[in-house]
């Protein structure tokens, strides 16, 4: 994580030089604005990743002398078959297109997305893969 955060601060310095060479160069406030926004992100990220791997400890990816197998270990859960994710994003979508469509259409999409959510939050409640 270390390495990770001190590329986004490098990033950040980058894009902080670039911003003021920009805006010397074009005077456009939108660009400007723009590119700042970035080099907060990128700080933002920066300071994040240094600050929890200072909390977490060294992780394999820091260790020069790492093997790929010392990464190795539990992820999490994740559904082998589930479907539910698609919909949801779907339905999301389709409530986000409802706005520019018409309110009829972000109703419909509203309660297809509760739906959607239901189904992925207790889809192993139920069916094949219940508990």
């Amino acid at each position: 994580m270390k390495i990770q955060g001190w590329m986004f601060l490098l990033c950040g310095l980058f894009f902080a030089a670039a911003d003021v060479v920009y805006w010397f160069w074009s005077k456009e406030p939108t660009g400007t604005t723009a590119m700042a926004i970035s080099v907060g992100l990128a700080f933002m990220i920066g300071y994040y990743l240094l600050f929890t791997a200072r909390r977490i400890g060294d992780q394999p990816e820091d260790n020069k002398q790492a093997e790929i197998s010392d990464g190795a270990g539990e992820l999490g859960f994740f559904s082998p078959s589930s479907w539910w994710p698609l919909f949801l994003c779907l339905s999301a979508a389709l409530t986000f297109f409802g706005f520019a469509i018409g309110w009829w259409l972000f109703f419909i999409g509203l309660f297809a997305t509760i739906m959607s959510a239901i189904g992925f939050v207790f889809q192993y409640y139920r069916g094949n893969f219940s508990h």
